[in-house]
């Protein structure tokens, strides 16, 4: 059997956080973290699974946390969305480093560093063979970059998120502070909203299951989960009907 055949999915989402590229650093990016997360993902291109790719800012600037002390939510949430632009170009670099073709597409338009965000342009690209990392968020304040990995997702047609986290899934209490904490195989998106689950912000949970859009909730920082998940192992926390 061909590794082509191997994939479970054709397309996907992959939702990073800016924190992801922190490592052991309190901020910014660390070289070798990104190089590891783009060898995770090459995985994924050898297997020749289209990829679409959502990292947060929160390494660089949160704009909730600003906003909370003070500073304008639409300042706060522009400069966070600044934020991503920079960790996809850190990315997208460690990608490259790697031999794989990259485009950055960005929703706030910066057309020097950037494409704008096209959809077209975007699963054109997937289809390909390139990875597309989608910045700067959905382009407007007070939608996270959950909600934009949600909407990106639907537009190129994804077949499922894939959520990279730090922990192996998704608990019923914070395994960091609760040693007893319970990880969920499967859970509905109802069960996520109800028991107010830390997955993803509601809106982006919503969207999900108002469009069919299943979550694979799973721990990046171990080496082969990625390519696992996507050949179909279970790994992580399925979230869906």
């Amino acid at each position: 059997m061909s590794e082509k055949r191997k994939a479970a999915y054709k397309r996907i989402l992959l939702k990073l956080s800016g924190e992801a590229l922190m490592g052991g650093k309190s901020s910014g990016v660390d070289p070798d973290v990104a190089n590891f997360i783009a060898g995770e993902i090459k995985s994924l291109s050898d297997l020749r699974v289209q990829t679409g790719i959502v990292i947060g800012g929160g390494n660089i600037f949160r704009g909730i946390e600003a906003s909370a002390k003070g500073m304008d939510r639409t300042t706060a949430d522009n400069m966070g969305m600044l934020a991503t632009v920079i960790n996809s170009l850190a990315l997208q670099g460690a990608l490259e480093a790697r031999g794989i073709p990259t485009r950055v597409q960005s929703s706030i338009e910066m057309h020097k560093i950037a494409e704008p965000f096209i959809q077209r342009r975007a699963i054109r690209h997937l289809e390909k063979g390139r990875i597309v990392i989608f910045a700067g968020g959905t382009g407007n304040p007070y939608f996270s970059t959950d909600t934009a990995a949600c909407l990106r997702a639907m537009e190129i047609q994804a077949d499922v998120i894939m959520k990279a986290t730090k922990v192996d899934g998704v608990y019923d209490a914070d395994p960091v502070k609760n040693p007893d904490a319970k990880m969920f195989k499967n859970i509905s998106y109802i069960d996520v909203l109800t028991r107010s689950l830390k997955v993803m912000d509601s809106t982006a949970i919503t969207l999900c299951r108002d469009n069919f859009l299943p979550i694979i909730v799973f721990n990046m920082q171990k080496k082969g989960n990625i390519r696992g998940v996507v050949c179909g192992k279970k790994i992580g926390t399925y979230v869906g009907e």
